[in-house]
């Protein structure tokens, strides 16, 4: 079965990720104390900047080239140029990212900060971006080589030297130390990928022509070009919001902004991290398989919905003390934005591994076409509404564009591929996506009384979860086997979950 390795990935990347968090944890609090919103809405604009560069810098290779890394296994020499084209090619492309953006760092501090002040730290952000593009040459060969395991330890590195770097350069440098937030983890990440993609078998290699890199490359970027302007959409699409917010509510409301995204991001993206690590190239290996395909689909999303609905559900219950313990008191409009974005991301789970097939049968344009679709919504409800919402409209708007994007990719996948839902995946969906209203409904009028509520429910969608995780491990492991004994003890034994 397949449930399995994705669970065995999940559990390697997820908890590299975990790390990830408790130092995001520590990082974000000591950012907060010591700068407060305006340093926070700083490091989000650093933070797009480079994504948005590194984004176009990379020209959908980080995609493709997992995509392509995992078609040619066993061709050695088809096998052979891609390893070269892809780092030497995102070495370029990164080189050539990193000096226009230097030479660009006075206009593009005026463009996203109104000054010149951190006009420099802007032009370090294009230092990053070479360092990255690096860096993500080495994890793409591991992930398409599906070495999860070096992946996880390269992660849980670069953030951890990214968090001490950080901190001690804020600590003595003030704003203009934000930018080793923005240095040291592609940095470190590089260094430690490097180290492994070394200890990889290097297949038997053949000469390579300048006609025959070409063709290598055109052929990576054709597919992966589509993705780029997806990627690209996105994050041009938020740095426009933060700067839309910073000019109309200014930079605190930015900040507010900024904090709810950081959590969100963090805290369900290292889920979604997690499932693509070892889903993209298992997908792209059965995708031609309409049975194959639709199983693995369906097992991806209920391993997401499972792990992912009770955190969420706890999230919107606990939403103003969680804000709180991570910021400080001068965050609790970042509150309301944070429960609306936690029911969005029930949708963003489920779709994600919809999204993944797209790109796993090489259709770029429909990729494409769904990010824009996304980001219409997502901006245009933004644009329009914050003047008579305020805030509060771009997590609603968060919401509704990933309502939309499910559907969407629903027909597509269903298309495409025949996929059809599982009654345990409909179930899951239904599930989480209700009671997550519930909670908020009850959290907005009597804050206490919702909490409590939605960590007894996400007791018990947890329960669900174990018994649903469990099942498709097969038994594998000491946990799962204490697990099996567990739900027979309560009266719940696990048969098998399809």
């Amino acid at each position: 079965m397949s449930a399995p390795g994705l669970v065995k990935s999940m559990v390697m990347i997820g908890g590299a990720q975990g790390g990830n968090i408790i130092m995001s944890i520590l990082r974000v609090k000591v950012l907060a104390l010591l700068l407060g919103p305006a340093g926070v809405g700083l490091l989000g604009v650093y933070n797009n900047l480079r994504e948005a560069a590194s984004i176009t810098a990379g020209l959908g290779l980080t995609t493709s080239g997992v995509r392509e890394l995992a078609s040619t296994k066993g061709e050695d020499a088809a096998l052979s140029r891609v390893r070269r084209v892809l780092f030497w090619a995102l070495a370029l492309q990164g080189g050539l990212a990193a000096a226009v953006v230097w030479i660009s760092r006075e206009a593009l501090a005026l463009w996203l900060l109104g000054d010149t002040v951190h006009a420099t730290s802007i032009g370090f952000v294009g230092v990053a971006v070479f360092i990255f593009m690096l860096s993500a040459s080495q994890m793409v060969l591991l992930q398409g080589m599906r070495q999860i395991a070096d992946m996880a330890r390269a992660t849980i590195i670069g953030a951890a030297a990214g968090s001490v770097a950080g901190i001690v350069g804020v600590w003595v440098l003030g704003m203009q130390g934000l930018i080793w937030f923005i240095l040291a983890p592609p940095l470190a990440t590089m260094l430690v990928a490097t180290f492994y993609t070394r200890k990889l078998p290097r297949p038997a290699t053949a000469p390579m022509g300048a006609a025959d890199i070409f063709r290598t490359w055109r052929g990576m970027v054709r597919l992966g070009v589509a993705f780029m302007l997806g990627g690209l959409l996105t994050t041009a699409s938020l740095l426009l919001v933060r700067g839309y917010l910073t000019r109309e509510l200014g930079l605190d409301a930015a900040g507010q902004f900024a904090a709810s995204w950081a959590i969100s991001m963090t805290y369900v993206g290292f889920l979604l991290n997690a499932m693509g690590a070892d889903y993209l190239p298992r997908l792209t290996e059965v995708i031609h398989d309409q049975k194959a395909s639709t199983a693995l689909m369906n097992d991806q999303l209920q391993l997401g919905l499972a792990l992912g609905g009770p955190f969420l559900l706890a999230l919107i219950a606990v939403a103003p003390w969680f804000i709180s313990l991570l910021y400080s008191a001068d965050f609790d409009g970042t509150v309301r934005l944070l429960q609306w974005q936690s029911i969005g991301n029930i949708f963003k789970l489920a779709s994600w591994a919809f999204g993944f097939a797209i790109v796993a049968a090489g259709r770029s344009g429909l990729f494409l076409f769904s990010q824009v679709l996304f980001n219409v919504i997502f901006i245009g409800l933004i644009w329009f509404g914050l003047p008579a919402f305020g805030i509060e409209i771009t997590a609603v708007a968060f919401l509704i564009a990933y309502g939309v994007g499910l559907i969407w990719n629903t027909f597509l996948v269903h298309y495409l591929h025949g996929f059809r839902f599982q009654r345990l995946s409909l179930g899951l969906l239904t599930m989480h996506t209700v009671l997550a209203a519930l909670v908020m409904v009850i959290a907005v009028k009597a804050p206490v009384l919702g909490a409590v509520t939605g960590v007894i429910l996400a007791g018990i969608t947890g329960l669900v979860a174990g018994h649903v995780v469990t099942a498709k491990v097969n038994a594998e492991g000491r946990l799962a086997r204490k697990l099996i004994r567990f739900y027979a003890a309560i009266g719940w034994p696990i048969r098998g979950v399809s």
